[in-house]
């Protein structure tokens, strides 16, 4: 009994920690930016009076702005999100049902080779991909942030990847071949759908990653490919920071990717019931 009482308090605290500052977000987008400077204020209604100061700059103001920067981020967002959980599926599946070997390289050589790709901070590498996309006139538009993004991911969707293949039988895949599938079908056919999780799970994070990323977006845009991240950061300015209508901002910014998350989640939930099922 003391023991799920102690268990139950830690997770009471934990739901608090985590959804807290959500919560301190949405009342801040409802204040005014007197309430939010001069005390802290934590009931509406009680401790200070609505208002839709934030929302209204949010959908009238800010509107065009907001779309394209919304529409900027989605398009790149998902984007690279698929290419490189194509691209991570590939290599995963060459490196857990092929034996490489080119001198002393071996696949966990491989595997290595590229998840040292991110050893290196984001910081060390931007100016290089700023000449270069200079020179290929991919400034400022939605490709070259998109190739920038799925270079960043691929080396994570790789290592997703190859543990998610690693956990499918072979067995499978060699009666399939019996059985006369081809390459291609065995892949597509058996081994896909049963790492299913792992390109689930590849997919969210890549478009998570690109969906928050601010350093690249910050370096290669300028105003036509700009995203979401840039746009919060101009409510920070040298007069101040407008909170009201940062937290607006970015209640909206959350939106999407917790909408994909529920998405995939149901999706994958779904699957494998069909799964067991057969």
């Amino acid at each position: 009994m003391k023991g799920r009482l102690i268990t139950r308090a830690f997770l009471v605290a934990a739901a608090f920690v985590t959804f807290f500052p959500l919560y301190w977000i949405l009342i801040t987008s409802f204040k005014t930016q007197l309430d939010i400077v001069v005390n802290p204020t934590y009931l509406p209604w009680v401790d200070f009076m609505p208002t839709l100061e934030g929302w209204r700059w949010l959908l009238t103001e800010a509107r065009a702005d907001v779309i394209r920067a919304i529409t900027n981020s989605l398009i790149v967002s998902g984007g690279s999100a698929v290419i490189a959980t194509m691209l991570g599926a590939a290599a995963g599946y060459g490196l857990t049902r092929f034996q490489y070997r080119w001198r002393f390289w071996r696949n966990e050589d491989i595997a290595f080779w590229f998840i040292s790709q991110r050893m290196l901070p984001p910081v060390a590498i931007v100016l290089a991909f700023l000449l270069m996309f200079r020179w290929l006139s991919l400034l400022d538009t939605q490709v070259g942030l998109t190739i920038a993004y799925t270079g960043f991911a691929i080396p994570f969707t790789v290592w997703i990847m190859r543990d998610a293949f690693a956990q499918v039988p072979l067995e499978l895949e060699e009666s399939a071949g019996v059985d006369g599938a081809s390459a291609a079908g065995v892949f597509f056919r058996i081994s896909l759908p049963l790492a299913l999780p792992g390109v689930v799970g590849s997919m969210l994070f890549a478009f998570v990653f690109a969906w928050n990323e601010y350093l690249f977006a910050l370096m290669l845009t300028f105003q036509e490919a700009t995203t979401v991240p840039l746009l919060l950061a101009s409510r920070i300015t040298s007069f101040g920071t407008h909170w009201d209508q940062l937290s607006a901002l970015t209640l909206t910014n959350l939106i999407p990717a917790a909408i994909l998350g529920i998405m995939l989640e149901r999706f994958l939930i779904r699957n494998r019931t069909e799964g067991s099922l057969k």
